[in-house]
């Protein structure tokens, strides 16, 4: 059978996975009585809640006689090394493009790594039901950005396709009353477009892992294309490791793709994408070849780390009570796991009780930590700081192109609060009656500013960033939470009459009821310095109708916080400290006399 393998790639919420599911639906590669209502790549709880996709799927349909495999990419720039390692398995690229909001700036990131690989792209004008779609501005904006991109004359003559994923439909005209259902001129166009994967099944075998995945049963499993030559269970192979070494193993198991499953397979070929099992410490970029033979492939590009934190030991007065996973030993063995099949992850033992986590960014680290928030855990994380580079002898750190869009009225806060975190201020641009503006910024100035954004254009600012480069350290202040905090000084329950007297103090974290101790962070100051509250103190009964008087207090709602959120919020000298149904941030000094006597010394 033909084959054709194809990545599809796009920015965030600009509909891949939706069409994956829908292409899979319409080519029949389920059973009549299966259940795919709530169908979707997306497997993780995480993914679907928050409508991302975190790590590469890989897929297969069969249409016409061909094999089509699907590789659905993530779109964020934390996952960003998952890409530029796809594009190497896949001979062409769907890029999907809101019929709306036209190419953003992870359509540029994606389509760059596609553009460098020789992919032949064809472009999916996505959710062009839309009432608010621009279908032929979007052309023209795109043909722009393959211009700005350096394609070549080959790859700018793309074909495109109008579709509506969600409704299944799609067309070769860009009028949306010519939608039709299903998605034949898609999958025509793959097998006319997209050539065939190049190998020769004759030469001895090569094959490159390019995704990790790992399962208890078979360990660490490296998901990569075969090249050149055939791949049995059971035969003996070499790996030819990174650090120029080989090893031999047999392989175990071999899985394939078939719809959203994953199924054992006895032999492989060229062409095909599929996963093996047998060697426990198979690396992204290695060569599998045959015994005797040593000609590798080019090694793979895995992006480095750009943000680092600690986690560590839940040593608050609260630890235990949440969470059923609370010793370093089993915090790290979750970790070292993870970098089992994230190779982007990487963790170095501080010491007995506390782990560096090297990670691509703030998404990349938090999803990391939500996922063992769910599994029991209980841990404490310090506040993300970028890797400082020496290059040259200069102390560098990363850099992002950072895109917003905005209206008017929010323009003045927004701009302003940029140029205290380091942006440099690229081209504005108008559509419709939002402002879009293109940013340099340092990854320092990134953290915290998500949420302050949110803050500053009520929840209606879009903004989407992208790694550049490493540059030199300028401004060394950048990124810190300005205003102070309020710090309980007591343990025990908070009482309403005292959050009530400490409302005109700042903002408050907490409600009434709510356990605190010593050292926790319960609101924000309005003013640059901490201050230690007690919010425990009750009011002092005179007489017995003021018991009651408690319950009259009327306080403003406090102010609520996610993982992110909380994490963007702490400084340096705070954690956050995380189990299974709280989110609380806390001083890293809980005692209040010893703390005075550390921030004096300072």
């Amino acid at each position: 059978m033909e084959k054709r393998n194809i990545a599809i790639i796009a920015h965030v919420d600009h509909g891949k996975t939706t069409l994956v599911d829908e292409i899979i639906k319409y080519t029949g590669t389920f059973r009549e009585n299966e259940d795919i209502s709530n169908l979707s790549m997306d497997t993780n709880a995480i993914e679907k809640e928050r409508g991302i996709t975190i790590l590469a799927k890989t897929t297969s349909v069969n249409y016409d006689g061909y094999k089509i495999n699907i590789l659905d990419t993530p779109g964020h720039a934390d996952f960003g090394g998952e890409v530029e390692r796809i594009m190497k398995m896949v001979d062409g690229v769907l890029l999907v493009v809101d019929a709306y909001e036209g190419p953003m700036p992870q359509t540029r990131f994606v389509l760059k790594k596609a553009l460098e690989s020789g992919c032949k792209p064809i472009v999916v004008i996505n959710k062009v039901d839309k009432p608010t779609q621009r279908v032929e501005s979007v052309v023209d904006e795109v043909l722009e950005l393959f211009l700005e991109l350096g394609a070549t004359d080959e790859q700018i003559d793309f074909k495109v396709v109008y579709t509506s994923a969600a409704n299944g439909t799609s067309s070769l005209s860009n009028k949306p009353e010519d939608q039709e259902k299903g998605f034949k001129c898609l999958l025509d166009l793959i097998i006319s477009e997209i050539p065939e994967p190049i190998g020769d099944e004759n030469k001895p075998l090569q094959f490159q892992p390019a995704l990790l995945d790992y399962n208890d049963y078979v360990g660490r499993i490296g998901v990569g294309k075969v090249f050149n030559g055939n791949i049995k269970v059971g035969q003996m192979v070499n790996c030819l490791r990174l650090d120029g070494t080989e090893k031999s193993f047999r392989v175990q198991k071999l899985f394939g793709y078939v719809g959203l499953k994953r199924v054992e397979i006895e032999s492989a070929t060229v062409g095909d994408i599929v996963a093996v099992a047998g060697l426990e410490d198979i690396c992204v970029g290695e060569t599998l070849t045959e015994v005797n033979h040593h000609e590798a492939l080019p090694i793979l590009h895995i992006d480095e780390p750009t943000l680092q934190m600690t986690f560590g030991v839940n040593t608050s007065p609260f630890s235990g009570k949440d969470g059923k996973i609370l010793t370093s030993r089993k915090i790290g063995e979750r970790l070292f796991k993870e970098t089992q099949k994230d190779v982007s992850l990487k963790v170095e033992q501080i010491d007995s009780e506390n782990f560096m986590v090297l990670g691509r960014g703030e998404l990349h680290l938090s999803i990391l930590i939500e996922n063992m928030r769910r599994e029991g855990f209980e841990l404490e994380v310090s506040k993300p700081k970028v890797i400082i580079k020496e290059i040259d002898g200069v102390k560098c750190e990363p850099y992002e192109d950072l895109q917003i869009e905005i209206t008017d009225e929010y323009m003045g806060g927004v701009i302003e609060e940029l140029s205290q975190r380091g942006a440099i201020m690229g081209n504005m641009t108008h559509l419709g009656n939002l402002i879009r503006i293109n940013y340099e910024i340092p990854s320092r100035g990134l953290i915290g500013f998500p949420t302050n954004f949110m803050t500053l254009t009520k929840g209606y600012g879009i903004m989407n960033h992208t790694f550049k480069e490493f540059k030199k350290v300028e401004n060394i202040n950048i990124g810190e939470r300005k205003l102070g905090v309020l710090v309980a000084s007591e343990n025990g329950k908070a009482t309403a009459y005292s959050l009530g007297a400490l409302e005109d103090r700042g903002v408050m974290f907490i409600e009434p009821n709510e356990e605190v101790y010593e050292g926790m962070i319960v609101g924000e100051c309005n003013k640059d310095n901490d201050l230690a509250v007690n919010v425990v103190k009750g009011k002092e009964l005179t007489n017995t109708r003021s018991a009651y008087s408690d319950k009259t207090v009327v306080l403003k709602r406090p102010r609520p916080f996610t993982l992110e959120s909380a994490l963007d919020f702490i400084n340096q000298d705070e954690l956050v400290e995380i189990t299974p149904n709280h989110i609380r941030m806390r001083k890293k000094i809980l005692n209040t006399e010893l703390r005075k006597k550390f921030d004096a010394r300072k």
